[in-house]
């Protein structure tokens, strides 16, 4: 949850970099949140108005988090429009994101492993 809440906290802050378990915990908790809340909101019989909150309340978190993600493998933020290509676009995205971050500093500052160590 750690992970989940410095993210929160860097509400919108897109310079720097996010290791890879940043990015990932975020992602994952994200989902079994939106999940849950999905699931709370079907049992209510409601038309699906708290997940909409949650995801328009972590819209801004998520892209600035996936953006410090690109800028740890080195590239900029603007790979993220990848994402509107159908099927290709995600592919390769899902590719950067997974990979490892850049030895040592780059444009974008210091190796995030290389400060918490």
């Amino acid at each position: 949850m750690e992970w989940y809440f410095a993210v929160l906290k860097k509400y919108a802050e897109f310079t720097g970099r996010a290791r890879r378990k940043e990015y990932w915990m975020f992602a994952l908790i994200n989902l079994i949140v939106a999940l849950v809340l999905g699931f709370a909101d079907g049992l209510l019989g409601g038309l699906g108005f708290i997940g909409t909150l949650y995801i328009l309340a972590v819209f801004i978190p998520n892209i600035a988090v996936s953006v410090r993600r690109l800028h740890d493998t080195g590239r900029s933020g603007w790979w993220l429009l990848l994402g509107f290509i159908p099927l290709i676009g995600g592919l390769v995205l899902l590719f950067f994101m997974v990979q490892d971050s850049e030895e040592g500093p780059n444009d974008f500052g210091v190796n995030p492993k290389l400060s918490e160590a």
